[in-house]
């Protein structure tokens, strides 16, 4: 496992501004990589998303949280939610998240 592993978010603009279409497109994609989750999540794919791919609002954008810990469980699967972004233009952001211990002290 990735020390530190990489986040990142799937915006829906296009490198060009355009708004991606159609606008469920998130749902979709988490829909279809609802099934890759780590071991031990007793989370119904049919009902939930996965916790490495689930859609998000960033800066008032539908989005994608995309964490490549993905990779650790199928490797074809990030491959797949990369290529999606790259053959539909899509702008990747990388997140910063911060942990939730500094996270909770700030409250």
């Amino acid at each position: 496992m990735a020390a530190n592993p990489r986040q990142f978010f799937i915006q829906g603009v296009t490198r060009d501004g355009k708004t991606f279409r159609p606008s469920d497109w998130a749902d979709r994609l988490c829909g279809v990589m609802a099934q890759f989750r780590p071991a031990g999540d007793t989370g119904d794919p049919r009902f939930t998303y996965s916790p490495y791919v689930r859609p998000v609002m960033s800066g008032g954008i539908k989005s994608v949280f995309v964490d490549e810990r993905l990779r650790e469980i199928e490797p074809k699967a990030l491959d797949f939610v990369l290529n999606f972004a790259h053959d539909n233009n899509l702008q990747l952001v990388e997140a910063c998240l911060l942990p939730e211990s500094a996270a909770s002290s700030k409250n």
